[in-house]
């Protein structure tokens, strides 16, 4: 049964999508955008792993098109999701597909691995309903995040210090931070915060990016 975490009419109706299913298609696509948000570059190697739901319909519902669509960066109402898979063969990029038989937490789930070159991202994001979403695993780690507080994910190189340079970009803008994930690929490799604020300043985003070893940063509410 999906979550009933809806915040105005417009969630329940559903996004402006290209369809069939808002669950499976508008979701998914969600999914994949806020994970090559997360990852911040393309990658040159897709894996899919699709759970419940998502394991037996993914082709007939445009999950696998939406996916990809969305991890090439296209909205759900992109007139281009269609013809995703063909633009990501004809970008270079391998995308396997596999179906899995594992029980998981809410029906439509997918586990997305993304690898380029020693730079590799394991997310695992479900689709609750209406198009909403929820990314519960980022590296192996357990987080809950839904998209629906102002959240800022850095990518960075692992070295000493990033961590107290952020937050302290939030302490002068007198922004305080609700919760903090931090994990990395691998020591001296490349680490990634989640960061949930009470509030959205502008230049804080442009701080960020210009701090030294910082590789990509994203905003989302």
């Amino acid at each position: 049964m999906p979550d009933i975490r809806f915040h105005s009419v417009f969630d329940i109706i559903g996004p402006v999508m290209v369809g069939p299913s808002s669950s499976h298609t508008a979701g998914a696509s969600r999914i994949g955008k806020v994970v090559r948000d997360i990852f911040g570059e393309a990658p040159e190697r897709i894996d899919v792993y699709l759970y419940e739901s998502f394991a037996k319909t993914y082709r007939g519902h445009g999950t696998d098109v939406a996916i990809i669509g969305g991890l090439l960066g296209m909205a759900p109402d992109d007139p281009q999701l269609p013809d995703s898979l063909k633009l990501a063969h004809e970008a270079g990029i391998k995308v396997t597909f596999v179906p899995k038989s594992d029980k998981v937490n809410h029906p439509n789930s997918a586990r997305i691995v993304l690898q380029k070159g020693d730079h590799k991202l394991s997310v695992l994001g479900e689709s609750i309903g209406g198009g909403n979403i929820r990314i519960t695993e980022l590296n192996g780690f357990k987080i809950s995040l839904s998209m629906g507080t102002p959240t800022y994910i850095t990518i960075h190189d692992d070295v000493p210090g990033m961590i107290a340079a952020v937050t302290n970009i939030f302490s002068a803008a007198k922004i305080n931070i609700g919760t903090m994930t931090v994990t990395r690929e691998a020591k001296g490799e490349r680490a990634i915060m989640i960061i949930e604020v009470d509030a959205y300043e502008p230049e804080i985003l442009a701080q960020l990016k210009a701090l030294p070893h910082m590789v990509n940063v994203t905003f989302f509410e």
